[in-house]
């Protein structure tokens, strides 16, 4: 079961969330049918997008990501999750072609761009939604992430994400990463000393294969300091989709539209991005729809 842990330093001065999302990510490969590339690209975002999730604080807030690189063949990867750290998202270009760096490597940075933005949408549900917008750095996720806090947030930051498939099969093996924050706290020492632990970290699925867990990987980022761990939790794939939502969606439509959409069918389908589940509405339901808005709109 994949799941997220918090911790921080006993001074205060640096936060570190660390995540292992390797069912997620299989799953979300599976759903959407992606090409390797795809599904490290894909699977970095998620991870990024969970750890900043579980950092919300009101219940019922959710934060999105969204990477528009302008040069690259995935088109927007987009990533939504919860205060819980659930998350779900898909790729534009799901089967984009697979590229590798001389070292063997997936080329996440080619299929994505390095040219374009990162939007990052805090909804609080309280009111309008917080928007930051920065351009990308490299389509590799984790520094353009890095790239949004200090540019957008003044919070000096590391992130860390990682994709392990199977070089054959293409099947997701590990998956996770880890954000890692100074606070207001943090002084030179502090900050030296950080530096040293990161320059001596491998890449999160390297530790992850030689069977280190989340909070070891969290301990080794912050040796040398007296660490207390804030909370853990499990996460999920998680659609929030339904027959109603897609309905609500429906009475945005005119009637005409609506009636419409069924086509020479008799029936109309509307598809989700994130889990591709299929909702169908016959012409009689279609009907009611309209019956429903028309209701509503009496209402108000």
């Amino acid at each position: 079961m994949d799941r997220i842990i918090r911790c921080i330093t006993s001074d205060g001065a640096v936060v570190i969330s660390a995540a292992e999302t390797s069912d997620i990510v299989y799953k979300a490969s599976k759903i959407h049918k992606t090409s390797p590339v795809a599904t490290a690209a894909l699977g970095r975002l998620l991870t990024g997008c969970s750890i900043m999730g579980a950092q919300l604080k009101q219940k019922e807030a959710s934060i999105t990501l969204r990477v528009n690189g302008d040069n690259g063949s995935t088109g927007a990867v987009i990533a939504v999750s919860d205060s819980k750290g659930n998350v779900r998202g898909y790729v534009q270009n799901p089967s984009c072609p697979t590229e590798y760096y001389p070292n063997g490597k997936l080329n996440v940075g080619k299929a994505v761009g390095n040219t374009g933005v990162l939007n990052v949408m805090r909804d609080y549900g309280t009111g309008e939604p917080y928007i930051g917008t920065v351009p990308l750095v490299s389509g590799e996720i984790a520094e353009d992430i890095t790239s949004y806090y200090a540019t957008s947030e003044q919070i000096p930051t590391v992130c860390a994400l990682g994709v392990l498939l199977d070089k054959e099969s293409h099947e997701v093996l590990l998956s996770g990463g880890f954000l890692l924050q100074l606070l207001p706290g943090a002084v030179n020492s502090t900050i030296t000393r950080i530096e040293k632990n990161i320059e001596r970290l491998e890449p999160v699925t390297t530790m992850l294969a030689k069977g280190m867990d989340i909070k070891q990987i969290c301990y080794a980022a912050l040796e040398g300091f007296d660490v207390e761990i804030l909370d853990e939790m499990l996460i999920n794939y998680v659609c929030g989709c339904s027959r109603e939502k897609v309905e609500r969606a429906y009475m945005l439509m005119s009637d005409e539209d609506i009636r419409e959409s069924a086509g020479e069918k008799g029936y109309s389908e509307a598809s989700c991005h994130f889990c591709n589940k299929v909702y169908r509405f016959n012409k009689q339901e279609l009907e009611r729809i309209i019956e429903e808005k028309h209701r509503n709109d009496k209402k108000e």
